[in-house]
């Protein structure tokens, strides 16, 4: 069955059709913000083929969606109501779900959430201490997002290493602007480093990752912040950018280091902490390292952070060979009798909702 995948983004929407696990068709609207001009979508669709099903990229699924669904009114009115679960992801998509069922409104529709994968996170992994009451009532737990590509890449990865995916402990590092780990034992998601929202976690481009609730309660109070300041300050002017005073993207770090920026310098010292820190972690939480897996911009890309990384976790077994560490795509980068393989593999989401609408359509 041919498929297309629509992943609705911040600022664009990506339309890919797909024969089995193969890209044929690729084309985005850039500038699309869920209530653009339809005539614009229009014209996209029309030269994509014939496809017997349509998968979405929905980032949230709220507590009630723990795996994809076959999307009806009654779904999208549940997204609806879930909108402040993610507000600059989830509405989009809605948006991009009602357009494009418009215009093709006799295809199959699926929802793919980048919780779903992380729904077999055990409950003391996925609990957070909080009044229980609180947790019932508002579905407070661990959700974890980058489902779909940490899901993709750690299969991949396996078979990059010719390994049996449920024989392995993984650790998954999906690395761009946003940024998540994924702890992965028996093929199933274990653990995470992102929780209710997608905030949390690691130093990311633009996002704090983790830091002290009492710090964001004294800075309520002390910086004489209103919530929606304080939030916006959390996700788009923290992190890389606003240790480093860039744009937070690590090519702009990394140049303001390499002038000898003491700011730019510590930022990324700062970033390599947490990331190392967290893979220990999700190490723990996998009851071992078998194998390591970068994916994501920076994960394909940016062979001197995965250097830096395994230098940081030898004591582990992750050993680099230094030419294959070269990689941007697919590609087993360990070096020969490394206890641990480490893998590159290109990030490929729009596989993975492919695999979902198939599976579920049947």
């Amino acid at each position: 069955m041919r498929v297309l995948v629509v992943n609705a983004g911040s600022s664009s929407l990506k339309l890919s059709v797909l024969d089995a696990e193969e890209i044929t068709h690729q084309t985005t609207l850039e500038r699309w913000d869920g209530a653009g001009d339809p005539g614009q979508l229009r014209s996209l669709l029309t030269d994509v083929p014939d496809v017997g099903g349509i998968g979405h990229r929905v980032v949230h699924g709220g507590p009630r969606f723990r795996e994809s669904v076959r999307i009806d009114h009654d779904v999208v009115s549940y997204l609806d109501s879930i909108a402040d679960l993610a507000p600059l992801h989830n509405p989009r998509a809605v948006a991009a779900i009602r357009a494009v069922g418009d215009l093709l409104p006799e295809v199959p529709t699926v929802a793919a959430f980048d919780t779903s994968f992380h729904a077999t996170i055990p409950e003391d992994a996925a609990t957070y201490a909080l009044p229980r009451e609180w947790n019932h009532t508002y579905g407070l737990r661990r959700y974890g997002f980058h489902g779909l590509s940490h899901a993709y890449a750690v299969r991949r990865a396996a078979a990059i290493a010719d390994r049996p995916l449920g024989e392995l402990r993984v650790v998954c590092c999906h690395l761009g602007a946003g940024a998540s780990l994924c702890a992965v034992r028996g093929g199933r998601s274990v653990d995470t480093t992102m929780g209710f929202t997608p905030l949390a976690g690691l130093v990311m481009q633009t996002r704090t990752g983790s830091v002290d609730p009492g710090l964001v309660l004294w800075l309520l109070e002390h910086a004489h912040l209103d919530p929606t300041t304080l939030g916006q300050v959390l996700e788009h002017q923290s992190g890389l950018k606003g240790l480093s005073g860039t744009s937070g993207d690590r090519r702009d770090v990394l140049a303001a280091h390499e002038a000898g920026d003491a700011d730019a310098t510590l930022a990324l010292d700062v970033y390599l902490h947490r990331l190392v820190r967290e893979i220990g972690a999700m190490a723990a939480s996998a009851g071992g390292l078998d194998l390591l897996v970068f994916t994501g911009g920076v994960g394909e890309h940016d062979p001197g952070l995965r250097s830096a990384v395994a230098t940081r976790l030898a004591h582990l077994g992750v050993v680099l060979d230094p030419s294959a560490n070269r990689a941007t795509e697919d590609a087993d980068i360990s070096a020969d009798g490394a206890a641990v393989r480490t893998v590159v593999v290109s990030a490929a989401e729009d596989v993975e909702i492919s695999r979902e609408v198939r599976r579920v359509l049947g």
